[in-house]
């Protein structure tokens, strides 16, 4: 029997036991020989002291960060879900380093795509400070907001953000399918550090895009150097051999091409050219037109098909002369025959995918106010859902979710094209400004405005169009320390210790608590579908249809 220890998973261990099954001939009583490792990988052993290597200030805390287990867990709040009984979306409130220790059980491997639009480390913006041994208590300390948002001559350290980011990543990694990616959204101004942090974590061969978004419509005019019109976005897979890039829809000045002037049964069809810029002989030879006309290929060109291919086309009615049947010979492509879509391009134009002002009147259309300064536009995301993700239960994971837009996006695409995508986003409760318009609103932090958005927006689509079977709902779990009491003494008061410890449970957490770290420490998602059976008075968790039973009373 496997006891819980009351920790997320352990990834060091992990790392241990793979390498143990892949060369089980370095293990030697029970420990890896680090020599032995060395002679079997032989000459991919760096042994150089000079070579190239991407460091900073805390990089090595960084890396034991993202290694370390959590104590905390995920509570219940269905008070603040929306169909919480058949949603299959989560949002989750809580520092994004220990949620993202938490999933990792549960969700390894099993992202299909995630997108984040961090803080750009522009001086104010963030406020995640992050400690080695107990960042349950940092983050209770950050949610009753005794820290505050880095100042101006802190915030732009760049050793800070890397290290705010780092251990963030590497843990995004293993949540991500093999045919999985990430897309994360910069500026200028930490760029080039999350290019290399990205190369590492990923490996600089599964970089499989930078794109460039026009996040403006109009230059601004009171710029005092330049006006930046524009940010990137970052994509790397977890495995580039095996990513599945969707094409995207024809635009209709795609679709105008296609027309049908001799009623073809095939249907519409556009015309290319059937020459070819090279000279080969035998591919040059008359074609005789419907008029009679005999026509050659241009000087220096080959016809694109052998004389026998050629009249096979004509005989099928795949070679095109004109209406009146005397114009150069031309090569019908027919709309249902070709890839129906175009290849992604890395200039995102604004006119295709909205920019910063229209995502913040999005916001406002939801709120009559537009409560965040920056917002990514939904036709930004759904770019990218619409590249990366397939219709039938992709998992989106969103962990910097801010106005919750990515929720929005996945709910809206789903909408359109009868899709089935799951959302998942994460975001630090932080405490909204008491001057600002969200705080005289009623929302006293970040997730309430995120949570409050995916109600408007969801009830928004479903009356826009009628789609009553779209998941529209979200479950809620906030990060917590664990429910199980901790063995801590207390060496003055040792009799009233022992006391308050027959119960080992915390006085103030439900059996729904506990059932649901249990879930999360044993490996199975928050949205496996739970049965609460009475049997003599007693409940028993039928969990996954009878994969687990849990009974969690007293006797």
């Amino acid at each position: 029997m496997e006891k819980l220890d009351g920790k997320s998973m352990d990834l060091v261990k992990a790392n241990i036991e793979s390498l143990k099954q892949l060369f089980p001939e370095v293990v030697t009583e029970g420990k890896i020989d680090f020599e032995k490792l060395k002679l079997i990988l032989g000459e991919e052993i760096e042994k150089r002291n000079e070579k190239y290597e991407f460091t900073w200030h805390g990089k090595t805390q960084a890396m034991k960060l993202a290694q370390t287990p959590s104590t905390g867990t995920l509570r219940p709040d269905k008070e603040s879900s929306k169909n919480w009984d058949t949603t299959e979306n989560l949002y989750i409130e809580g520092d994004n380093l220990e949620v993202l220790k938490l999933l990792q059980k549960s969700y390894f491997g099993k992202i299909k795509m995630i997108y984040i639009d961090p803080p750009y480390n522009t001086g104010k913006d963030f406020v995640y400070k992050d400690d080695f041994r107990d960042n349950i208590k940092n983050y209770k300390e950050m949610t009753a907001q005794t820290t505050k948002a880095n100042t101006e001559t802190n915030g732009r350290f760049h050793s800070d953000w890397l290290n705010m980011m780092y251990p963030r990543l590497k843990l995004a990694r293993n949540l991500l399918a093999e045919e999985g990616v990430i897309c994360v959204s910069i500026d200028d101004n930490e760029f080039k550090n999350l290019k290399s942090m990205l190369d590492e974590i990923f490996g600089e061969i599964n970089h499989f895009a930078t794109f460039i978004w026009e996040k403006t419509f109009a230059p601004r005019n009171d710029a005092k150097t330049v006006s930046y019109r524009h940010e990137y976005i970052l994509v790397f897979a977890k495995n580039i051999e095996k990513v599945q890039r969707n094409l995207l829809p024809m635009t209709p000045e795609q679709l105008e091409r296609y027309k049908n002037p001799d009623n073809d049964p095939r249907g519409p069809w556009t015309s290319g050219d059937l020459s070819v810029g090279r000279y080969t002989p035998k591919d040059i030879y008359e074609i005789e037109t419907p008029s009679g006309k005999k026509v050659l290929p241009p000087a220096g060109y080959s016809w694109r098909f052998s004389k026998e291919k050629m009249q096979e086309l004509i005989a099928d009615n795949r070679i095109w002369f004109g209406v009146d049947g005397n114009n150069t010979p031309r090569l019908k492509r027919f709309l249902k025959e070709t890839q129906q879509g175009r290849v992604p391009e890395t200039i995102l134009f604004h006119e295709d995918v909205g920019h910063t002002q229209s995502a913040t009147q999005e916001v406002k259309s939801l709120f009559n106010d537009k409560f965040f300064d920056y917002p990514k536009p939904i036709k930004l995301i759904n770019h990218l859902l619409l590249l990366f993700t397939d219709k039938q239960k992709d998992i989106i994971l969103d962990f910097f979710s801010g106005s919750a837009t990515t929720a929005h996006a996945v709910m809206q695409l789903n909408a359109e094209d009868g899709g089935n995508r799951k959302f998942i986003m994460v975001q630090l409760p932080e405490k909204t400004d008491e001057k600002s318009e969200a705080y005289k609103a009623g929302y006293k932090n970040i997730c309430e405005i995120g949570k409050e958005r995916i109600r408007r927006a969801g009830e928004k689509i479903v009356q826009e169009t009628g789609r009553t079977d779209l998941d529209i709902g979200f479950k809620v779990f906030k990060l917590d320390s664990s429910n199980v009491k901790t063995w801590d003494p207390d060496f003055e008061n040792l009799e009233q210790t022992l006391f308050d410890m027959q119960d080992n449970i915390k006085e103030d957490r439900t059996k729904e608590d506990l059932l649901y770290e249990i879930l999360l420490k044993i490996g199975l998602p928050l949205t496996t579908p739970i049965e609460e059976i009475d049997y003599k008075g007693k409940t028993i968790y039928n969990v996954g249809f009878g994969s687990v039973l849990l009974c969690l009373e007293d006797e």
